[in-house]
Formats: structure tokens, sequence, C-alpha cells
């Protein structure tokens, strides 16, 4: 059974730095893409960001880009997130997820694996 645990989440204030971490189980976590993406109340969940699967085609939303940096521990099966300078427009539930595909890594519906996501506030 694949699971993907997200942790890291937490209430900041704006400029503030967290890093989100997903560990996964259950996969072969070197032959997947990962990609992280955020949810804010009364939104649709967004794409934030991804990287292949050896740390190559690195992508990010515009919103993100400068602020945020995505990396992978293949050795741990484990996904990051860094997050710096961080804005009240950062706050979202943050879910990891993995693909099979090796493109195109913003649309949701190529993800086949979910987290079940982590809270994170950033006040202002």
């Amino acid at each position: 059974q694949v699971q993907m645990v997200e942790s890291g989440g937490g209430l900041v204030q704006a400029g503030e730095s967290l890093r989100l971490s997903c560990k996964t189980s259950g996969l072969t976590f070197a032959n997947y893409a990962l990609g992280w993406f955020r949810q804010a109340p009364g939104k649709e969940r967004e794409f934030v960001s991804a990287i292949g699967r050896r740390s190559d085609g690195i992508v990010y939303a515009d919103s993100v880009k400068g602020r945020f940096t995505i990396s992978r521990n293949n050795a741990v099966n484990t996904l990051y997130l860094q997050m710096d300078s961080l804005k009240p427009d950062d706050t979202a539930v943050y879910y990891c997820a993995a693909t099979v595909y090796h493109a195109n890594y913003h649309e949701m519906g190529r993800y086949l694996y979910w987290g079940q996501g982590t809270q994170v506030t950033v006040s202002s």
C-alpha cells in the first residue's frame, strides 16, 4: 500500500520559513516524479512545484519562484519543500503527490498518489 505522509507545516509569521517533508512508502520512489500542490480555503487546489526522478526537470509556479525550493532524497524516499519569505497568501494545505509522467508536472490529473496534506498558516 502506497503512503505519502507530509509533515513540517505550522503557523509562522510573514517573512519566516518552513520546510515541508513528504515521506513515502510502498512505491519505488526513484521511479516517480514528485510534486507539491496547495489548496487555500475556498479555492481550487493549485500546482506549487515539481521535480523529476533524478532531481531534474524542476519547475515552480510563478507565485513561489525564487522563494521556494524543491528537493528530494531518493535514499530515504523523501521529498522536501523549503519555503522562505513566506507570505499570508501562502496559507493553504500543502499536498505531495507522485506521478509516472515526465512532463506537464503542473497537471493534477497526472498524479497517481497523494498525501493527506499538512496545514501551513502565515500570519501578517
